[in-house]
């Protein structure tokens, strides 16, 4: 990669995204391919692998046409006008290292990968070892569409391994994963004086108010809840409902979360896949079992279903959480929501920024101007306004990322790929110098009086 950086960095902007377009038709074309291989290494529905490839098209499409304009050289005001001309240009990082979990193995393995080329650097990806296949088959697509083959390369195996060597060699890290995985590569990467951005953990919630329509509040929060088979970042775990729509609220989630099927099809006969591993089966077992031996309520769900496959179980919605159960604070990743009345709106907006996460939340209400002045006292880095998640997740000119423990910097729209760049300031001065024309007192003294004068002129003229 860093034999290869220098010449994929002079290769113009214009033929970078022809081959990143390439790679955007040949996905779209090929895509059953692909589907099938998500599938049998995640084992997740085939609509939800179906939401990567859509992903991965959208965020291809968008930063080939939109890279020019992100990365754009952008003159600035000088210290003289008109005698000092200053432009700020940007320049790629380098060599930039991926490391990208076993959850989306297409969106998160490649999405964050394209705008890193767009921006001139090259890549190296540490692939999950859980699901390595799939951005094997991405990166075989790219070189199809023309990526020359040094600029992306791909190593697998165990984090502690790989993922610190490649931590300790690239010239800036993305990664995303746990929250403690990701300080130890936040740490590691600091010692070096390298940047990094980190889309960690989240316990995401979801607020509805009294006046939400609650049939389409409840569909929402079960699709949010249970995408992906919750092992999504931004799925919802929790859900805060106002006392006086509450029982109504329950009936239609609880309803709605019957109504999803479970089941294994690589067709789209099944709304829920299989969790991806014994691990993630195991957590989300001890999170159920934990919080019904402290006196929570299943209110439907709640079973491991190894008649279906080794690692499914029941999308599951618990009530009577309290804060000394482990589902209450800690990420469980898996599909499993808790109820929860208020009686305020700043108890619900209180109640969603409980703990130490900041990555997502919802809000449902008819009262739009309502529903954005809670949003906006929301500590999370995207909240959705009568949508789940996917509106914010979907809308890739918009940042995305995480505050507090879910993480630092933002995937998605310019931040998505100046991170990948270094800004460097280009500045030419014309005619008079910055500085007394030759040595001496009276020179100098003429120079800071004359200068001082052109100071107060141009704050007379209010000049920036």
């Amino acid at each position: 990669a860093r034999t290869a950086r220098a010449g994929w960095s002079r290769t113009p902007l214009r033929a970078r995204a022809a081959i990143v377009l390439a790679f955007h038709d040949l996905l779209l074309a090929r895509q059953d391919q692909v589907l099938d291989l998500i599938q049998w290494e995640t084992g997740k529905a085939r609509y939800h692998a179906w939401q990567e490839v859509a992903q991965v098209a959208a965020i291809a499409r968008h930063y080939a046409r939109r890279a020019r304009h992100y990365l754009r050289d952008r003159p600035v005001r000088g210290m003289v006008p008109g005698l000092t001309k200053v432009t700020q240009v940007r320049v790629p990082k380098g060599v930039v290292g991926v490391i990208s979990p076993w959850n989306y193995p297409l969106y998160l393995g490649a999405g964050d990968v394209l705008p890193a080329l767009l921006a001139g650097n090259t890549v190296v990806s540490k692939a999950d070892p859980q699901t390595p296949l799939t951005l094997l088959w991405t990166r075989t697509l790219m070189a199809e569409a023309g990526l020359p083959q040094d600029v992306w390369q791909i190593v697998a195996g165990p984090g502690a391994a790989v993922g610190t060597a490649l931590v300790d060699a690239a010239d800036y890290v993305c990664f995303t994963g746990s929250t403690t995985t990701g300080r130890t590569v936040a740490e590691r990467a600091a010692r070096r004086l390298v940047g990094a951005s980190l889309e960690l953990g989240g316990k995401n919630a979801l607020i509805v108010r009294a006046d939400a329509d609650l049939p389409a509040a409840a569909a929402g929060a079960a699709a949010a809840a249970f995408a992906n088979t919750g092992q999504m970042c931004i799925h919802i775990e929790r859900v805060y409902v106002h006392e006086r729509a509450h029982d109504a609220f329950r009936a239609e989630l609880v309803r709605a979360t019957e109504e999803l099927r479970l089941g294994r099809d690589y067709g789209y006969g099944a709304d829920i896949g299989s969790l991806t591993s014994a691990a993630q089966l195991a957590r989300v077992r001890a999170h159920v079992e934990d919080a019904v031996s402290r006196g929570a309520e299943i209110l439907t769900g709640g079973r491991a279903r190894p008649d279906i496959g080794p690692y499914f179980h029941e999308p599951t919605v618990l009530a009577g959480v309290t804060p000394d159960m482990t589902v209450c604070d800690e990420e469980t990743f898996g599909p499993v929501v808790s109820l929860y009345p208020y009686a305020t709106d700043r108890e619900a907006v209180d109640l969603a920024n409980r703990g130490r996460y900041g990555l997502s939340a919802s809000v449902w209400s008819r009262d739009h101007r309502e529903a954005a002045r809670m949003a906006r006292e929301i500590r999370a880095g995207s909240v959705n306004i009568n949508d789940g998640a996917a509106a914010a997740a979907g809308s890739v000119e918009a940042g995305m990322g995480g505050m507090g423990d879910s993480g630092l910097g933002r995937r998605h729209g310019a931040e998505g790929i100046r991170k990948y760049t270094e800004t460097q300031t280009l500045a030419r001065q014309r005619i008079l110098p910055l500085g007394p024309p030759r040595p001496g007192p009276a020179a100098t003294e003429v120079f800071v009086r004359r200068t001082n004068g052109r100071l107060s002129l141009l704050r007379r003229l209010g000049v920036r």
